[in-house]
């Protein structure tokens, strides 16, 4: 392939990584801000959905970790595929989120009695955690955000077997993904006593 192609495929697919991100970006806020309508009814599966995306969080910080672990021992093959893994877990992640968001009502952290809103009660039980939660949820949610370019830019140079370009983005995209992950397990065990009991 010429410099001239292969400079043509690098840009397509960096507008490919940043449309793809804008487009996951505008529905998170969608979402969050509540503009789609609900089905009338909320199909009693979407209260697993936060616990199947605490697994795969969980599974894809194994992962992450297993994956460093082979390949500084040069084991490439095992780490292509382990990432692999980790992206298509990463994408399902997505897929639930996005259904659990659309699906579901917010909860809302201290929300005990489950009516939207934190009375005085409510929000003496958590002032000891509440700044925690928060810190930890934004920081997960922006560098979710962050990440998700960084991670397709990384597979791209490594299935381009670009390995120079690869290790500079890995360097800045493997702690922050392995963070986001973590951190996404750890926002669903704090805000998991809030949700609905089915």
């Amino acid at each position: 392939m010429s410099i001239t192609n292969l400079e043509s495929k690098d840009k397509l697919v960096l507008r490919a990584v940043i449309s793809l991100s804008i487009f996951v970006f505008v529905t998170v806020i969608v979402l969050n801000k509540q503009i789609l309508p609900k089905p009338t009814s909320i199909p009693s599966w979407t209260y697993i959905l936060p616990m199947i995306n605490a697994i795969i969080n969980g599974t894809c910080s194994i992962l992450l970790v297993t994956s460093l672990y082979f390949i500084k021992r040069k084991k490439i093959e095992i780490h292509k595929q382990i990432n692999l893994t980790a992206f298509v877990l990463s994408s399902l992640f997505l897929v639930c989120y996005i259904l659990y968001h659309w699906l579901s009502k917010e909860t809302i952290y201290g929300d005990t009695d489950h009516d939207g809103l934190l009375n005085e009660a409510e929000s003496l039980a958590i002032a000891s955690s509440k700044s925690i939660y928060y810190f930890i949820l934004i920081s997960h949610i922006v560098l979710a955000a962050i990440v998700l370019p960084l991670v397709l830019l990384s597979f791209y140079r490594g299935l381009q077997l670009d390995i120079d370009k690869h290790r500079k983005l890995v360097r800045y995209s493997f702690p922050i993904w392995l963070y986001v992950t973590i951190t996404g397990v750890v926002v669903y065990f704090m805000i998991s006593p809030f949700y609905p009991i089915l």
